[in-house]
């Protein structure tokens, strides 16, 4: 399964049952886990682990270099799970010292063609990146993340679990879990109500969201007032107090 045109490192590892296709570069510090699929022309540079059932399409760039300038040649990793699709010419580069030294990709994520996945970023499970969606290093992407086409995110933000993104947003602050942005720069369009109903959110917890939204967005309250508002809420709503969590842990400041 192992194409005679494709170049593999002896020091590189991979599952008995991978498939690399003609002129792919499979380089020292690779491991690949069963099941996995490299189409033709796919670079992987390493140290980089790669799990099961993967699929990387034509012309992808994996575990490269980080383009960043502090960058002198520290060993770090780069760790995808299993089950991520990854389409033709995304670049994702390995982590930097400055950080974790690792970047991380989840598992069952969807990410489309010519997306860029900047050192250190860390990304959860079942995202969807659309087209060319572009994030810079240290960016956090939790669970149930859809990245519109064309989306940017700026360095050190987080995008909390089950966000949609409009295309061409540009994200300069924390995006808060459950909410719809779009626009340079981002602002709030209300809940992401049809994902969240998809994935079987019940209607009092849409209901308690809803009530949520009006105190932080539309009430007039300074973020402080609604946190206060917000916390009575919090002792019997697991998602309220998934958002306080996350307005109390943010260093960026959230999208207002």
């Amino acid at each position: 399964m192992i194409h005679s045109q494709a170049i593999i490192d002896p020091d590189a590892r991979l599952a008995k049952d991978v498939s690399v296709g003609p002129f792919s570069v499979i380089g020292a510090g690779v491991e690949i886990g069963e099941g996995t699929v490299i189409d033709s022309h796919v670079v992987i540079n390493g140290p980089s682990r790669i799990g099961r059932e993967n699929k990387i399409y034509s012309f992808a760039a994996i575990g490269g270099d980080p383009q960043d300038k502090k960058y002198a040649g520290e060993a770090t990793e780069l760790e995808i799970g299993d089950r991520n699709v990854i389409r033709e010419y995304c670049t994702i580069s390995r982590g930097t010292a400055q950080d974790v030294g690792i970047t991380r990709i989840g598992n069952d994520n969807w990410i489309m063609a010519t997306v860029h996945i900047a050192h250190d970023c860390q990304i959860g499970d079942h995202t969807i990146f659309a087209n060319s969606t572009t994030l810079a290093g240290h960016v956090i992407i939790e669970d149930y993340v859809i990245l519109g086409g064309f989306t940017l995110v700026h360095q050190f933000c987080k995008v909390g679990t089950h966000c949609f993104t409009g295309m061409n947003s540009v994200i300069s602050k924390d995006v808060l879990p459950f909410l719809m942005v779009s626009g340079h720069m981002a602002k709030p369009h209300g809940l992401n109500t049809e994902g969240l109903k998809r994935r079987g959110f019940s209607s009092d917890a849409l209901s308690q969201l809803r009530k949520a939204y009006k105190i932080i967005y539309r009430s007039g309250n300074t973020l402080v007032q609604a946190v206060t508002q917000l916390e009575p809420m919090a002792e019997n709503c697991d998602e309220i107090a998934q958002l306080l969590m996350f307005i109390k842990g943010s260093t960026r400041g959230i999208v207002r």
